[in-house]
């Protein structure tokens, strides 16, 4: 059975508690040999480190999701810097710009509001990149609403920290701006979506080795499950989509997914 690597997990959230290890073996038992479960903030952090301590395929990103920053201390460095010299931490991530939900859609909030806080996650996003550049880390990249912040906050750091834009969802020509930065993209089970034909044909356009896969879970289940829970067990059904797409086999897709992992991510022996 080809083996696949899920480079995106949420195992440390609570949709998880109950049957966690079972999840794990699901995965294991699916094929899938590494699982990369993600911080969002200092405490998701530190039980992603945790996870990755209890389950030996099992490897951590650390770091502050641009949702979370009202919540962030003025310095997020000096905790992170921390965490991140565990020896299963692979990158510092989820990291980014997130414009989806601005203040102002709160009662009373005004747009000042909202520029304060689109500040306040740049500001984020560059402490962190700080703290990838000197670990000799890479990063895992949310860019929601705000691709092209994102990429032009990306630029300064290209040849000192590269990233890999998760949940990909954007065009072709998106993508040619991403490998421009010598950065990767990933995709999810959208790419299973009837509704996907633009991250499909994204996914069409992208060279076989500058691509992972990765469920995001629990969230954004591939077809058949989709509305379900997710789990890492899924991007099986996830490669054989994108297999279909890129015209190669499962071997081929997984010889070529892995290996851009471990180049990515030196650490995830």
């Amino acid at each position: 059975m080809p083996e696949f690597y899920d480079t995106h997990a949420h195992l440390d959230f609570p949709d998880f508690a109950e049957d966690r290890a079972e999840v794990v073996a699901r995965a294991r038992a699916a094929g899938i040999s590494r699982i990369l479960t993600i911080g969002t903030d200092d405490a998701s952090s530190a039980r992603a480190v945790a996870l990755s301590e209890a389950h030996p395929e099992v490897f951590a990103a650390v770091g502050w999701h641009p949702n979370h920053v009202t919540a962030a201390p003025a310095d997020v460095r000096p905790a992170l810097r921390d965490l991140a010299r565990h020896p299963k931490v692979v990158a510092i991530g989820e990291i980014g710009l997130d414009f989806h939900h601005p203040p102002s859609e709160t009662p009373g909030a005004t747009p000042a509001d909202d520029q304060a806080y689109k500040a306040r996650q740049a500001t984020l996003f560059a402490q962190q990149l700080e703290v990838a550049a000197e670990l000799g880390l890479n990063c895992v990249v949310h860019q929601r609403d705000a691709f092209p912040e994102a990429v032009a906050q990306m630029r300064p750091w290209a040849g000192k920290v590269r990233g890999v834009f998760h949940c990909f969802v954007n065009d072709a020509a998106a993508l040619e701006q991403v490998l421009a930065l010598d950065s990767l993209v990933s995709f999810t089970g959208i790419v299973t979506f009837k509704s996907a034909a633009v991250v499909r044909a994204a996914l069409a356009a992208a060279p076989l080795d500058r691509f992972m896969l990765e469920t995001d879970c629990p969230f954004l289940a591939p077809v058949p499950y989709r509305g379900r829970r997710c789990e890492p067990a899924y991007v099986r059904d996830l490669a054989e989509v994108v297999a279909g797409v890129k015209g190669v086999d499962l071997e081929t897709l997984s010889a070529a997914t892995c290996a851009t992992a471990r180049r990515f991510f030196p650490k995830l022996v």
